[in-house]
């Protein structure tokens, strides 16, 4: 069976670069640390940065999109949708390309054999994104900021091999920080970030315990725990009869 390697370049609100490859091909789901960060971190996993076939962007925050003076520099095509474009400048027009609807459902996308279904998700974002990937056997779905997870967004990710998702905060944490009340409303709201007790829910739903692997991703420094985190998904689909290490396995990045 084929297995698409995943590589977390950068997870946070430092920033976010994420590699899968599949086979000879790779592609980038955002480029949100510097060029120059993207480069070295590339190297140190063994891919050469002009071997990357695409970047995907979710969404046109900084924390997403810093570093994609790398598209101009080794000539990658940046993949984003009409709304994320409004906010995405200094890519070269030639290798601008825009997620188009057809019916209000987003087009699966073909990059050197390996197919890409973008969904929508729910963050103050113009039009945000998640991605599901997919080289025919393994499934990868790619989940980043969003302040809730709807119907949709399950089917769109069900029967996934690996998920990359976020993990942002503890909502006690937040209430209890010294945030300004604006800032605190905004990740808590349905278009901010996800919780670890939303995501664990998610999870209970999409997970099978069939030997998937999840990836914590986008923990806040100031509002979550790895550990908390991890406990809190870890205990939740306990419940449902599911043991890390024997039914599925986590990481927290």
């Amino acid at each position: 069976m084929t297995v698409i390697k995943v590589n977390i370049l950068a997870s946070g609100s430092n920033g976010n670069c994420i590699t899968l490859t599949a086979g000879e091909s790779t592609m980038l789901i955002d480029a949100g640390v510097a060029k120059t960060k993207i480069e070295k971190r590339l190297l140190d996993v063994g891919i050469r940065p002009n071997e990357i076939a695409a970047i995907f962007i979710t969404h046109a925050h900084g924390d997403h999109i810093k570093g994609l003076p790398l598209a101009n520099k080794y000539r990658i095509p940046v993949y984003a949708t009409y709304g994320e474009w409004k906010g995405i400048s200094g890519v070269d027009d030639e290798l601008q390309v825009t997620v188009e609807t057809i019916h209000g459902v987003y087009e699966r996308l073909d990059v050197s054999g390996v197919s890409v279904q973008p969904f929508r998700v729910h963050h103050d974002a113009y039009e945000p994104v998640g991605y599901t990937v997919t080289d025919g056997e393994t499934k990868v779905s790619i989940c980043l900021d969003t302040g809730r997870v709807d119907g949709e967004m399950l089917a769109d990710m069900a029967d996934s091999d690996i998920y990359i998702i976020e993990a942002n905060h503890d909502t006690d944490m937040v209430e209890a920080s010294d945030y300004p009340g604006r800032v605190r409303e905004r990740i808590l709201s349905d278009n901010g970030h996800l919780s670890n007790k939303q995501v664990s829910v998610a999870l209970q739903r999409l997970i099978q315990g069939r030997g998937e692997k999840i990836y914590l991703t986008h923990l806040s420094k100031r509002n979550n725990l790895p550990a908390l985190a991890e406990m809190t998904v870890k205990q939740t689909l306990k419940r449902k009869g599911l043991e890390a290490g024997r039914h599925y396995e986590i990481e927290v990045v």
